[in-house]
Formats: C-alpha cells, structure tokens, sequence
C-alpha cells in the first residue's frame, strides 16, 4: 500500500481541477487583484450561506480573531474565557490585544465545558471565546445565557466548524462575531492563507472593513490605524468554487467518518462522540489512545500518517508562560494533549485507503 498521508490537498483540487483553473485565468486577466469583485461576490455567498448579515474577508483566521477583539474594545486588564485545549492561534487573538485568556476544561466531546464557566466570570471579565473544535459544534446554549447574564461579548473561532450547527443554526451566528480561516486543509479551504468573519451588527461590519485595509474608508484618508488584511482575490475566487461544493464536500467525510466509527472497534483507542443536538463536519477525526506513541510508531510502519492536533496546550507552551499557569491545573486539557491522534481524512479518499486504515488499527 502506497504511503496514506493524514491529510490529502491535491485530491480535493483535482475534483474540481478545471473551475480552479478557470477562475486563476480570469482573476489573473482581470487586472483587478485586491478587494475586488471575486472579494464581494464571495462576502455576500458567504453571508448567504452562513445564515449572517455581514461577511468581512480578512488575510487569516488569526487576523479574523485579533481583529475581532480589537473592534470589540478587548483589551489590558480585560479577561477572555478560552478551552485549554485548543489550537494557540485562538490565544493569541485575546493576548495580542493585551487581554488575559483565562483556561477552560473541555468536555468529553473535546469543545468548552458550558458547566465550567460560570465559576470563572470575575468582574474583569469581557467575553467568552467559543472553539467549535475539530469540526463539531459546541454546547451553545448555556453559553448565550451566561453572556447576557453577566452582558459578556461573545466570539466564536469557528476556524473547523464551516457549516457545523448546533440546534439548527450555524456555527458563527450565536454570539458578536464569528471568526473562520479557510486555510487549505480546513473543510471550506482557500489554496494559500484566508480568513473572514460574520456578524450581524453593521456597525462590527463597517469597522472591521476600515481596519483590514490601513484603517482606512476612503483610499488615503485614515480613520484608524488599522492593519492590512484583506482576502485576496484570486483567493475569494477560489472559495466561491469550493463555497459552491462545501455540503457535497462535507457529506463525503462524514461517510468516511460513519464507517469508522462503525468499523473501528479496538479497546486500546476511544472513539470520538457527537453531542445531541451538535452536527460534525468532521474538519479532523480524532482518536484518543492511551498506547498513543506506539500507535503512531505501529501506523508509520504500516504506512499511515498521524497528526497530534494538538500536543501542546497553549497554557503549557513556551510562548505563554508569562501567564504563569502551571502544569496540573488544566488535567483534562493536559490528558488530551497526551492522548489525542488525528488519523487520515480527506476529500478524495479511496475505499480501498479507508478499509487499509480500519484493517490496521484494530489490528493494533
């Protein structure tokens, strides 16, 4: 068996490889490459899709974030509740402000523990940073509650999540803003770096459009000082493409994922579970081993390729700490750093590489 990477980018191009390079020929013939028709036509698709009144494509998923809690007014002295587990970009949209991030436990479906929160609220906190990990939806309601209970700001990192929904209603539109990357791998991803956010209040909307491009409304007149964000073009076409394919896209890995968890059966690993009420659109599938390192080694030999997402939990990270946050204190985060495993999925997946991969791990 040819070697089986954990992630596969050139098998989605090519499924639809001649819109792809279509749409390069006519953005590149245009001679219009930034903030242009491709940008707007995609805000709008995007707004449509998600359910959201404004779209605002920005040039990442951590710009999307960061720049999310400076409009907020998310600053010095101002806390962010955040899950531990997550990916460290979601951090660094609440530090880069100035702001504390203060760690959360994850519940056993790997999202924020809503129970968990409350305890947490001080008077110096300002909003709930929400991480729809891996692809599912999180626990939504107790959440809302608590941020009109204590008129917290609600941010969701919906940087996996595009199109997941919890009680029928997308992933983005609870809260003041919802931040998303389309970075390659994820299930609505760009060919290069990407982002966007989604809100429903104008005035978030026209703010964020001022600040992506130097803080500024009118070319040369600057409001703020703002940053320069901003989705490129030939990428906005790109994802209009895939934007059109994302529920096909989508079905296909959840196939792929309804016959692991139906086919997977070895008592060394735990199976990933999705909560009432939440949809999974399965950005990764996520494995739990406590055997996790000989598994991976046991893989390898057998030619399948494993990512830990992630192995290190931000508050345990070089980078933060500062924070002083010391390890013990977030034991659920820090077991699922130790265990979890991301085995292969992609669009373009082939029977014969899903039975290999199912074969070999109950094999373990």
């Amino acid at each position: 068996m040819e070697r089986i990477m954990p992630n596969r980018l050139d098998r989605g191009f090519y499924q639809h490889q001649e819109e792809f390079e279509a749409k390069a020929i006519e953005v590149l013939r245009s001679g219009w490459y930034v903030l242009g028709n491709e940008v707007k036509c995609f805000e709008q698709e995007f707004a449509d899709y998600m359910g959201a009144k404004y779209c605002v494509g920005l040039a990442s998923g951590l710009d999307a974030l960061w720049i999310a809690f400076r409009i907020l007014g998310i600053g010095t002295g101002d806390e962010v509740l955040v899950q531990g587990n997550t990916y460290i970009a979601s951090v660094m949209g609440i530090t880069m402000n100035g702001a504390t991030p203060i760690f959360v436990e994850p519940d056993e479906y790997f999202n924020i523990d809503a129970s968990k929160l409350e305890e947490k609220i001080t008077d110096r906190t300002k909003a709930i940073l929400v991480v729809h990990l891996y692809g599912q939806a999180s626990n939504m309601t107790p959440v809302v509650e608590l941020c009109k209970k204590y008129k917290l700001r609600l941010v969701e990192d919906c940087a996996q999540s595009h199109g997941a929904k919890f009680c029928g209603q997308m992933t983005g539109t609870f809260g003041d803003v919802g931040c998303f990357s389309f970075y390659p791998s994820k299930n609505l991803g760009a060919f290069g770096d990407a982002g966007a956010v989604i809100t429903d209040d104008a005035d978030i909307a026209e703010k964020i459009r001022i600040y992506r491009n130097y803080g500024s409304e009118k070319r040369y007149y600057n409001k703020v000082v703002g940053a320069n964000s901003r989705l490129d073009e030939i990428q906005a076409g790109f994802l209009r493409i895939r934007l059109k394919y994302l529920d096909e896209l989508t079905e296909e890995k959840k196939k792929i994922c309804e016959r692991y968890l139906c086919e997977l059966h070895n008592d060394k690993i735990v199976l990933p579970q999705i909560r009432k009420g939440a949809t999974h659109i399965w950005h990764q599938f996520v494995i739990r081993s406590d055997y996790r390192d000989e598994l991976i080694k046991y893989l390898d030999e057998k030619n399948i390729g494993t990512i830990i997402h992630y192995p290190i939990p931000p508050h345990m990270s070089e980078a933060y700490q500062y924070l002083q946050v010391p390890e013990g204190s977030l034991p659920i985060t820090e077991n699922y750093a130790k265990t979890v495993l991301s085995i292969p999925l992609y669009n373009g997946m082939t029977e014969e590489e899903e039975r290999y991969i199912i074969k070999v791990i109950n094999a373990f």
